[in-house]
């Protein structure tokens, strides 16, 4: 007997008994729908982290104040104060020769202040930056201007509003360029508007306002080292490829151990990360996640073999008498066994199918429940699902299949 007469032969016998049948495959179903849609709902949580941290910036450093985690050889020595950081330690990265990996550096003063403008009031992040900040943060003005290098020359009180603050104080105006604003009373003229980020990870970046560095160090932060110089809360630096993030943040450390009279590593005072190492971070987070989250819905498929098997194992008892009336004409054991396991693959197959479809529609549901995240189905996931089902069929369908092919055919006939 020919694939395609067995294939016609399976089919006939599943339609023999559809409510069965459709029970069998409701396993399936629900496995590979529940499998789908966690790896959907996994892939596209993994997806808005990257999209987050990349929001702030392409190629990104960060380089903060203090060690994030100190060693145990610095801690026997004592460890070290942080000196903080400085303008100077921002400009001495900015210079080409120090660092020549690096291409766009931007140091920042932010504290959480009152603005108020009129009787309204709002408590925003208020941001000294440089002109460089638009470009390393990536970041721009769609209204106005930004800080200038002759704002930071003359410590203009001048400010760029973020969406959300205009919003909070200036409702009924689409147009503040010119307006007035007092940041701790101190007054400041709007001279632009940034554009919309809304909120995320990093909450809601559109709650800032930035004037320039200098006028936030005298009036803002006044916060100085010994030395006396204004400090920074942290420094932003672009590598000048994702493949160089490396080498310019060695190069951010050289420099700073210089300035900052460091001998060991260990004594560092100051902390450089990389923004795609803290994505990988997140990205092997969400990966385990979403493989847990996977196992627990393949167990249901698990469950939906084991319903294939019991239900073809009582297939091949109810049909034992026609069993051995086809051996009896001629039919061989493979071609019993094609049989049975065609109805055990067809099975899972259309569940499967039915189960992908109704992936597919459970993570479009979690993507309009959840604004912010994007269910992302790939093909992966849709060849895993559908695969597995399949070989799952395959599986489960051997024994009982090989139980009809072994069968005397005298002892079928005679079964009642």
């Amino acid at each position: 007997m020919d694939l395609l007469s067995s294939i016609r032969l399976a089919l006939r016998g599943l339609s023999s008994n559809k409510l069965r049948t459709a029970l069998t495959m409701l396993g399936i179903v629900i496995g590979v729908g529940a499998v789908i849609t966690l790896l959907s709902v996994g892939e596209g949580v993994s997806q808005y982290i990257t999209e987050q941290f990349q929001s702030v910036g392409s190629n990104l450093l960060f380089v903060v104040p203090g060690q994030l985690q100190q060693s145990p050889s610095a801690m026997r020595r004592g460890g070290r104060s942080s000196q903080g950081l400085t303008y100077g330690d921002a400009m001495a990265i900015a210079d080409p020769f120090n660092a020549p990996d690096v291409v766009g550096v931007a140091p920042e003063v932010n504290r959480y202040t009152q603005v108020t403008a009129g009787s309204r009031e709002a408590l925003p992040q208020v941001t000294g930056v440089t002109p460089e900040y638009t470009y390393v943060r990536n970041w721009e003005v769609v209204l106005g201007e930004f800080v200038t290098e002759d704002h930071l020359a003359t410590q203009s009180r001048v400010a760029v509003l973020g969406e959300s603050v205009l919003e909070r104080l200036f409702p009924d105006t689409d147009y503040p360029i010119g307006l007035s604003i007092k940041i701790n009373g101190i007054p400041f003229r709007v001279i632009g508007v940034m554009e919309g980020k809304g909120g995320g990870s990093f909450g809601d970046q559109d709650n800032a306002v930035f004037i320039p560095l200098t006028t936030a160090q005298a009036r803002i932060a006044r916060d100085r080292t010994l030395s006396g110089e204004y400090r920074v809360s942290v420094i932003y630096a672009t590598a000048v490829s994702e493949d160089r993030m490396e080498a310019a943040a060695e190069q951010i450390s050289e420099v700073l151990r210089q300035r900052h009279d460091i001998a060991f590593r260990d004594d560092d005072d100051f902390t450089v990360i990389n923004q795609a190492d803290i994505i990988s971070i997140f990205g092997e987070i969400t990966s385990v996640l979403t493989i847990f989250l996977g196992s627990i819905a393949a167990i249901s498929l698990l469950v939906g073999g084991i319903g294939i098997m019991n239900i073809m194992l009582v297939s091949v008892t109810e049909r034992t008498r026609e069993i051995g009336l086809r051996k009896a004409v001629g039919a061989k054991r493979r071609d019993i066994l094609l049989q049975f396991l065609i109805e055990a693959v067809v099975i899972s197959l259309i569940g499967g199918i039915v189960g992908l479809t109704l992936g597919i529609i459970g993570a479009k549901a979690v993507s309009r429940l959840a604004d912010e995240l994007t269910a992302v189905l790939t093909p992966q996931s849709i060849m895993l699902a559908i695969g597995f089902s399949a070989a799952e069929g395959l599986f489960f369908g051997i024994y009982p299949a090989t139980r009809a092919a072994r069968l005397n055919p005298i002892d079928a006939l005679r079964y009642e």
